[in-house]
C-alpha cells in the first residue's frame, strides 16, 4: 500500500475521482467528435428529384431548403396539385437524405449508444 499526499493510502487501485475526470475527458473527446461531424453533416447538400426530374429539391445538412427547381413541363395549369405534391415529395425526400445522413455522423461517433439518457 503507498501514500500520496493528495491520495492518501492507495493500493495501487484508480480512485473514484481519477475514474471520473477520466470520464469526463473521454465523453468531452465525444462531445468534441459530434460536434465536427455535426458540422461536416450541415456542410452538405442533398437533392431529391421526382416526376422523371421534372422536380428538384435541394436541402442543407441543416434541414433548410435552399433550392426548388421546377421544369416547365411539370406546369400544368389545369393540375396544379400534381405539382404540389412533387414538390413536396422532393423536399421530403431530399430531407430524409440529411436525416439519414446526421443519424448515420452520429452513430459513427457514438458507437451506437443512446446518448439522450445522458442529457447529450
Amino acid at each position: 500500500m503507498g501514500y500520496s499526499a493528495r491520495r492518501g493510502f492507495t493500493n495501487g487501485k484508480v480512485s473514484g475521482a481519477q475514474r471520473q475526470m477520466e470520464l469526463q475527458q473521454k465523453l468531452q473527446q465525444m462531445q468534441d467528435q459530434m460536434n465536427a461531424a455535426q458540422e461536416a453533416v450541415e456542410a452538405q447538400e442533398f437533392t431529391a428529384s421526382v416526376g422523371g426530374g421534372v422536380v428538384e429539391a435541394k436541402v442543407n445538412g441543416k434541414k433548410e431548403v435552399v433550392a426548388v427547381t421546377i421544369k416547365p413541363e411539370a406546369v400544368d395549369p389545369d393540375d396544379v396539385e400534381m405539382l404540389q405534391d412533387m414538390v413536396v415529395s422532393a423536399v421530403n425526400e431530399a430531407l430524409r437524405q440529411a436525416g439519414e445522413a446526421m443519424d448515420k455522423s452520429m452513430s459513427g461517433v457514438t458507437g451506437g449508444l443512446n446518448l439522450g439518457a445522458l442529457g447529450l
